[in-house]
């Protein structure tokens, strides 16, 4: 089979011929339909998290058909492999329905291989069912951008007034959620990105503008995206007392030093960590009822260093997605 493998961060990915895989017990063998590019592959690529399992192959947005092995999928069924890809289910957070925050965790495309290839192995118990609603383009983003940004959106409660700030992968798609639960979304976009706002309103923001703008009335709550510090001390400058702001990212720059003030009020600052398989069946379900609107854009397997570039330089609009 062929893969673009990582020997080294801060290299190019290489296009090489690999065996295939082969599936041990618990574990299903997938030809790999479509996987998309996630910020975190860049986080992992550009050196930003450290110790990956080298060689990599990255990918861990990905849409595979079961040709073998487990019990729990029928060859032939289409199923979704997320970034969780293993947990122990013995420490605390695993017997507390916590499994995200597991000690031993492990995940796709850093701590196993992913599916920037035409062929990857899962553990069964984390792959998901996908709408037929989506094809296998459609359904890739829906595997990280939507499930972070579902979790995220989860964590932010029931705040009506909702500010989404980098409005990429996973804003686009938990803006459309918002709005179909009733919330009002308020979009921050690198500052003079009018295309970027434009496709915000289109996908249903009330108001969208730079990031260093202020909104026009107080957020009850504001999710972040964009891997930029800066941003987190931006939102909580834009939320009310009781007001919660939501990193979704794993990784992000330093947040610089802020007064007080900005906590005052009862407001807080918390992280999202990964994505509980909870998580995946509620978000998926959801996708299911509405038809969620799934920018994206396509690449060749070989193209995957092209793709990541693009994203490093904020030139995609919505998802980039490796087709085999």
């Amino acid at each position: 089979m062929r893969a673009m493998v990582l020997h080294q961060q801060r290299a190019p990915l290489r296009l090489e011929e690999r065996p295939t895989p082969e599936p041990g017990p618990g574990e299903v063998l997938l030809r790999v339909r479509s996987c998309a590019v996630c910020r975190t592959d860049l986080h992992i690529l550009d050196g930003e998290l450290p110790h990956p399992k080298l060689p990599l192959v990255l990918g861990h947005q990905i849409v595979g058909i079961v040709e073998r092995g487990g019990s729990r999928w029928k060859p032939g069924t289409r199923v979704g492999v997320p970034w969780l890809a293993w947990t122990c289910g013995e420490c605390r957070f695993c017997r507390s329905d916590r499994e995200n925050l597991c000690d031993r965790a492990r995940f796709t495309g850093y701590d196993v291989d992913g599916g920037y290839a035409e062929e990857t192995i899962a553990d069964e118990r984390f792959c998901f069912a996908l709408p037929d609603a989506y094809d296998d383009l459609h359904a890739a983003p829906l595997l990280c951008a939507g499930l972070i940004g579902y979790r995220a959106l989860r964590l932010a409660g029931d705040a009506q007034r909702l500010g989404i700030y980098g409005f990429g992968a996973a804003a686009h798609l938990i803006a459309q959620v918002a709005k179909e639960q009733g919330r009002r979304v308020f979009a921050f976009t690198r500052p003079g990105d009018a295309e970027g706002q434009r496709f915000a309103r289109e996908l249903g923001a009330e108001w969208a503008s730079g990031s260093d703008t202020a909104p026009p009335e107080e957020l009850d709550a504001a999710l972040i995206f964009a891997p930029v510090g800066s941003l987190v001390v931006a939102a909580l400058r834009a939320v009310g007392k009781g007001g919660t702001v939501v990193a979704g990212g794993i990784h992000m720059s330093d947040i610089p030093a802020f007064p007080y003030e900005l906590l005052w009020g009862e407001r807080s600052v918390r992280s999202v960590a990964n994505l509980a398989r909870r998580d995946g069946d509620e978000f998926l379900k959801i996708a299911g009822q509405v038809k969620l609107r799934v920018e994206t854009q396509r690449f060749d397997l070989a193209e995957a260093n092209e793709a990541l570039r693009r994203l490093r330089a904020g030139e995609l609009k919505g998802a980039a997605v490796l087709v085999p």
